[in-house]
């Protein structure tokens, strides 16, 4: 939300099982699996998770990516592209179903830009603001973005 997208992307990584794949034998947890909890170094099991599957972490985890690093956030009007990348990512492409609509999305990121989007095009036409209007939209649509 602050624009710092290499730092969302490091705490992201930090936060994924697969960042406690060396410790699946302490965590005494599937090296996949988000759990609820943790126990403290305060605990006699500490570094064993418990509660896996029943949290919502996946779920959420999904929301937080989709949303607010690839930037790709449904609202009543449209679909607001609005991503928030590491410095590193050159450009990416995402496919997004929204309202019965496909949308292929390219976002070309040349100056490493964490944050801001400088263009963005549907269809080949360009867009006064970074939300695709519903009523603009064909089934099949093509986005061009651009960051900066």
């Amino acid at each position: 939300m602050l624009g710092h997208g290499d730092r969302a992307y490091e705490y992201l990584r930090a936060y994924l099982p697969a960042a406690y794949n060396r410790k699946a034998d302490i965590r005494e947890i599937e090296p996949y699996v988000l759990c609820q909890s943790t126990h403290s170094k305060d605990s006699p099991k500490h570094g064993v998770s418990r509660i896996p599957w029943l949290s919502g972490s996946a779920s959420w985890t999904y929301w937080a990516i989709t949303q607010y690093i690839l930037g790709i956030k449904p609202e009543i009007n449209g679909l607001r592209i609005d991503p928030c990348i590491p410095s590193g990512w050159k450009s990416f492409s995402i496919r997004r179903l929204f309202r019965g609509k496909s949308l292929d999305i390219q976002i070309e990121n040349p100056d490493g830009a964490q944050k801001g989007v400088k263009s963005i095009a549907l269809n080949g036409e360009k867009l006064d603001d970074n939300l695709i209007p519903i009523r603009k939209m064909a089934d099949k649509n093509e986005v061009a973005v651009l960051m900066g």
